[in-house]
């Protein structure tokens, strides 16, 4: 059985403890706000910027899936690198750096292989930085509960991916320009890097807000760990990638270039709440809450991808609350299943299986855009379904082993 989180409050009055953790969650999730604010704005109007500069859907499809893969298959490696030097601040700070220095520098983009670049570097700074902050979250959350704890980080988070995109649709709208509307997300990106400074001063060793693991517990990674490793892969290898979507919007006029970003910033939206509630159901009933939103947020390509706007608006909602579970429920089980000593690895590893399945995933989706859309859906679906059964073994496991402890 997983171990519930110790000492949350007394009497229903948070810990001294607990306040720190919450205010360390905060003050990360103001930097995520601004971060947000930067590359989620950016993230929005990729694929229209890319056909712009004369990409076509392949090109935007793997663009997107390969910044996924480098975002996510080079964290095994800051993970691990995170672990055994315990530079978690510095690491998370440079990656930092990287991943919002580049988006603004999409204004100077000329042709679409330099934007192409740019929006990958965006992704390999995101690679860096994230296994080692969300090591330090982990800490955090132990005190509050990792469900409500990560979902509190991801809301933060999604306040400013809808942000983001509305500034950069009322940029196109007065200016017409993609360019103008990369260049204003400077400001968000030099705010983000000032917050993360003043956590780093605030909380210079955040590893102090959860207690070291006892002795005789195993700093090895579980059989849980690879199993739903393995079912989180089928649910990145179906999951479809924003600026495709986008890019289908454009060419096909379903709406307006300026409701596109509007489009991203309401399933940012749905993304931050469903955190918060998902991240709260949880932490009181464990991962049948996550068989549920897989099961709902599958359909969301055929609803984008097969339809009309009331569709596509509907596929965005359950695209947005699949989004919220990626951020709040998969981070939480992770952190919950690798101890203390090994946790930006384990979430290095983690993620790096997610990108991985993400790109292939990614690729097929876009390969499938041009050939059949119907086919497109067909396997968005069945490849994140297909993560159903091994979440239910797990569920299963756990419940066995909750009822006899002996077992595991």
């Amino acid at each position: 059985m997983l171990p519930l989180c110790p000492n949350k409050e007394e009497n229903g009055i948070p810990t001294g403890h607990s306040k720190a953790a919450l205010r360390f969650v905060l003050l990360l999730g103001v930097v995520s706000l601004f971060a947000d604010m930067t590359y989620e704005a950016a993230r929005s109007i990729s694929g229209p910027y890319l056909a712009v500069l004369g990409a076509s859907a392949t090109v935007v499809g793997v663009t997107a899936g390969f910044g996924e893969f480098i975002g996510y298959g080079l964290r095994i490696v800051s993970g691990v690198l995170s672990d055994r030097t315990q530079r978690y601040w510095l690491i998370t700070i440079t990656g930092y750096a990287i991943n919002l220095l580049a988006v603004p520098a999409l204004a100077l983009a000329g042709n679409w292989p330099a934007a192409a670049i740019l929006i990958m570097t965006e992704r390999l700074g995101k690679a860096i930085r994230t296994p080692a902050r969300d090591a330090m979250l982990s800490h955090a959350t132990h005190q509050m509960g990792r469900g409500w704890g990560f979902g509190v980080h991801e809301a933060l988070d999604q306040v400013g991916a809808i942000i983001g995109p509305l500034i950069v649709a009322a940029v196109l709208a007065w200016k017409g320009s993609y360019q103008y509307g990369f260049a204003v997300l400077a400001v968000p990106a030099l705010l983000a890097l000032i917050v993360l400074v003043i956590a780093r001063i605030t909380y210079p060793q955040p590893e102090t807000l959860e207690p070291s693991f006892q002795t005789g517990q195993t700093s090895k990674l579980s059989s849980t760990f690879w199993l739903y490793s393995a079912a989180a892969a089928c649910i990145a290898l179906g999951f479809a990638d924003f600026p495709l979507a986008a890019f289908h919007v454009k060419t096909t006029g379903l709406v307006n270039d300026k409701w596109i970003p509007l489009l991203y910033a309401g399933a940012m939206g749905v993304d931050a709440v469903s955190a918060l509630l998902l991240g709260r159901l949880y932490d009181r009933k464990g991962l049948p809450v996550l068989l549920v939103i897989v099961a709902a947020s599958a359909w969301s390509a055929p609803l984008i991808f097969l339809s009309g706007v009331g569709s596509l608006i509907a596929g965005m909602v359950l695209w947005g609350i699949g989004m919220g579970a990626q951020e709040s429920i998969i981070r939480a089980f992770v952190a919950d299943t690798v101890p203390r000593s090994r946790r930006a690895t384990g979430f290095g590893i983690f993620n790096a299986g997610f990108g991985l399945a993400w790109f292939a995933g990614s690729t097929v989706i876009a390969i499938l855009y041009n050939q059949s859309l119907i086919a497109l859906a067909a396997f968005s679906v069945a490849a994140q379904l297909a993560s159903l059964p091994i979440l239910y073994f797990l569920h299963r496991r756990l419940a066995f082993y909750s009822r006899d402890p002996n077992q595991s």
